[in-house]
């Protein structure tokens, strides 16, 4: 491998990796030529797939054009036209669109919108924001208070306050049946009984992924849960925040996740797949109701220097173009009921595997000590990043977190781009199985005992 020179960068470790070199479709090469795989789009990115040539194409016509224009100086075309699209994509009644530049100013923004709603209609007594634990929903203190993952959160609750959660509907770990509508019903309740308990006069908003992202490796919810929670919602004038950025643009087999269940929330945030990795981009999309008394009460109190920068909006429009000229959407659903089938059959030859799920193009499979109690590997091999490095020098990207809050449990995300075919998920299949048969390997050495 190329050595490196010293970098003057640093992220959360001290690990360096090979220097990237090129990247088209699914693949990615390093400087030495090595080919990669890229079986999790990046962070659950690269939905389109890598150097799409339309995209580019429409980025470089917006770079001769002009590529910054501020908001409070200019509107432009870029910006009306992808905003246009944005509304005709979401539910009814999400017409109002603001943009961002990643996951983590969304959900800022959709806090700040749901309190600024709040003041604007005379209900200052609402800032509580219910969500889940285990959760992720961004990096920025705001939400890291809606945060449930430990190890990101515990460093700073000395400088934050962080919200109400409840227990995400975990039906594989409790013994429950998913698809039995009774334990649907059994999750959403909670969120019922957080809203009586915190007082439903202060609670404003339920901030929730329709399908789990990293915190939980892809969970779908229990049969009933979504539509519940929305009913809870509506009865106690609580707002319905849906977290998209992870699955919003398609990845599973919707544009929006939420249209599994026919859902109307209040506000979406999106990011990720919006501009599949081309260019920092994400939405907040809100209802006209929401909007309207705000602007109306002195505008809304809040924003970014990038939000809706043309070259990143043409941009994020012509990946929208690509999904809908190629039917990724509906590709996406297809090839991930052949994902999800593959991984089951790992499963079946895997004792070690305790659990597979996913919607569409967003995947995981869990990793236990024992399938019948669900006990997880011990929280000193580090399983998770262990198998992520084995698949990694065999060619094969992945994605990996803990499942239990952060603290235990491993889980590994398989989530490649919309574009992949049943070729190439047997190719991440294989890469799969050679990856897993050395990782088993390993634990077995280090426990014996184990299964």
């Amino acid at each position: 491998m190329t050595s490196h020179p010293k970098s003057h960068l640093f992220y959360q470790t001290r690990k360096r990796k090979p220097v990237l070199d090129q990247a088209r479709g699914i693949y990615m090469w390093d400087v030495d030529g090595k080919r990669y795989l890229d079986g999790s789009s990046g962070a659950m990115v690269c939905n389109i797939g890598h150097s799409n040539e339309h995209v580019l194409a429409a980025m470089r016509m917006q770079m001769e054009k002009s590529t910054f224009g501020y908001r409070l100086h200019f509107e432009t075309e870029a910006s009306e036209r992808l905003a246009s699209k944005t509304a005709s994509l979401t539910q009814d009644g999400l017409n109002r669109i603001f943009f961002v530049s990643g996951g983590s100013e969304a959900v800022e923004s959709g806090i700040k919108l749901a309190r600024q709603y709040a003041l604007a209609v005379g209900q200052g007594s609402r800032w509580k924001v219910i969500s889940r634990y285990p959760s992720y929903h961004g990096s920025t203190l705001g939400a890291l208070a809606l945060t449930g993952y430990d190890p990101l959160t515990e460093p700073f609750e000395p400088m934050m306050r962080p919200m109400p959660k409840i227990p995400a509907p975990r039906a594989y770990l409790d013994g429950l049946d998913p698809d039995d509508e009774a334990t649907g019903r059994h999750y959403a309740d909670m969120l019922e009984r957080k809203i009586i308990e915190e007082g439903p006069d202060t609670v404003l908003a339920f901030f929730v992924e329709p399908v789990g992202g990293a915190s939980t490796g892809a969970l779908v919810p229990p049969k009933g849960y979504m539509e519940r929670v929305q009913e809870i919602c509506r009865e106690y004038g609580v707002l319905l925040i849906l977290d998209e950025v992870m699955t919003g643009a398609g990845r599973t087999g919707k544009f929006l996740a939420g249209e599994h269940w026919d859902l109307a929330p209040d506000i979406v945030v999106m990011s990720k797949g919006f501009a599949a990795g081309y260019v920092p981009l994400g939405a907040m999309a809100a209802h006209d109701r929401l909007v309207e008394p705000v602007l109306d009460a002195g505008g809304f109190q809040h924003g970014y220097t990038y939000a809706g920068n043309p070259l990143a909006c043409a941009a994020g429009l012509a990946v929208i173009e690509e999904i809908e000229r190629q039917g990724m959407v509906a590709n996406a659903a297809a090839m991930g009921d052949v994902l999800l089938a593959r991984l089951e059959d790992l499963k079946q030859r895997y004792p070690i595997i305790g659990d597979v799920r996913g919607k569409g193009l967003l995947t995981a499979f869990e990793f236990v000590s024992d399938r019948h109690s669900m006990a997880p590997l011990p929280a000193s091999l580090s399983a998770h990043a262990r198998f992520v490095d084995i698949a990694y020098e065999k060619g094969l990207i992945v994605y990996s977190r803990r499942t239990r809050g952060g603290v235990d449990g491993d889980h590994i995300l398989v989530c490649p781009p919309m574009i992949v075919n049943e070729n190439q998920i047997d190719e991440i299949i294989d890469m799969l199985d050679a990856s897993l048969r050395e990782f088993t390997s390993e634990v077995q050495a280090a426990l014996p005992q184990s299964a």
